[in-house]
């Protein structure tokens, strides 16, 4: 049995620690939190011990296996390296991995000269929707990729990005880009294969904070196909849409839904729609925004880790979402067209900011 902790109890931590729940051959051992009384609430809701030092955690507690680093986006790198570091375990990293290429070279150096594994987290990839659509690119069932387009249609108020400090902030969070859409732009990948040239546009128009709320772009991809996104928090009243669509020489897809949850359009086969649907709105304790595929990411960490076969999202498979996520940012900062090719990296994004740092930083621990 695989034992896992969690570092983080905010907003998606609760989703990790019922999908572990659910989950064969994994178990929570542990939650923690800076703020004791997250803490205790995830203890006694799902009876495992709660510390508010992850350093204590892992001390006292030497045969977990597995952190999950459910913190602000900002300390995800700090975070992992410790934990690698310092105690020597294998790390799951929450969306949208690291702040920046530079971090995640370093987490995975880190990892990979310990003999220790990094997961990076993408959990729309194990939505049947998702799924279906990669088998029919891969399959020829749409023909050749032509359009692609994504849209993301959310809402965050401004009481959103109030609840902590670092929401909203260019160095622990990012935007519509980095923290809601993430996942979408790693469908453009995932569905569609490289992007070759983005030329994006960020903005601010519904909240007062540091990131963009907006972002729009259009971008080229290697094997000849174009695509747009459209991506924004700035929509109101509530969450309406996160899409992809596919447009090939012989068919057309669209997956649709709160959360790239729906196959709505699949022109090969129709019929195909309704069991490659699936029902995020109203799920009981979850959060219709994460869907289900987590509890997919844990059944392929226990896999991997007894030999059963690799992690489906490798280093590298991480590191091109990444740089493209870095490629659209680079692209509005210096208005004009970005090669992903030249790994471009903003120079906004992920940039250093230690007072806010230190809010989100374990002290210390010794043994008595």
């Amino acid at each position: 049995m695989l034992k896992i902790a969690i570092i983080g109890c905010g907003r998606v931590a609760a989703h990790h620690c019922r999908s572990i729940k659910e989950t064969n051959g994994v178990a929570l051992s542990a939650v923690c939190d800076l703020v004791e009384s997250k803490a205790a609430e995830f203890g006694r809701d799902f009876n495992v011990p709660h510390y508010n030092n992850y350093r204590e955690m892992l001390t006292k507690q030497p045969d977990i296996d597995v952190v999950a680093i459910v913190t602000p986006s900002g300390m995800h790198a700090e975070h992992a390296l410790d934990v690698i570091e310092q105690f020597g375990r294998h790390v799951i990293v929450e969306k949208p991995t690291f702040m920046c290429p530079s971090q995640l070279n370093q987490v995975f150096d880190a990892a990979e000269s310990r003999n220790l594994r990094v997961f990076p987290i993408f959990q729309n990839r194990y939505n049947k929707a998702v799924r279906r659509i990669r088998q029919a690119v891969r399959d020829g069932e749409l023909g050749d990729i032509r359009i692609v387009n994504v849209r993301v249609r959310w809402c965050r108020p401004q009481r959103y990005y109030d609840l902590a400090p670092w929401r909203g902030t260019m160095s622990h969070d990012g935007g519509a880009l980095t923290n809601q859409s993430i996942h979408h732009i790693d469908l453009l990948r995932h569905l569609a294969g490289e992007v070759e040239r983005v030329h994006a546009v960020t903005k601010t128009l519904g909240v007062e904070i540091e990131a963009e709320d907006t972002a729009t772009g259009i971008f080229t991809y290697v094997n000849g196909a174009v695509g747009s996104l459209e991506a924004t928090t700035a929509a109101r009243p509530d969450d309406f849409e996160a899409s992809i669509s596919l447009v090939g020489s012989t068919g057309l897809a669209q997956i649709g839904g709160i959360a790239v949850n729906e196959l709505q359009i699949f022109t090969p086969d129709p019929s195909a729609c309704v069991p490659n649907s699936e029902d995020f709105v109203g799920i009981k304790g979850h959060g219709a925004v994460y869907g289900f595929g987590h509890a997919g990411t844990y059944r392929d960490i226990a896999d991997d880790l007894a030999g059963r076969g690799p992690y489906p999202v490798s280093r590298a498979d991480a590191l091109g979402t990444l740089t493209l996520l870095h490629g659209f940012y680079r692209s509005s900062e210096i208005d004009g067209w970005v090669n992903i090719g030249d790994k471009p990296e903003s120079v906004r994004l992920g940039r250093p900011n230690e007072k806010i740092s230190a809010l989100y930083r374990a002290p210390d621990f010794m043994v008595d």
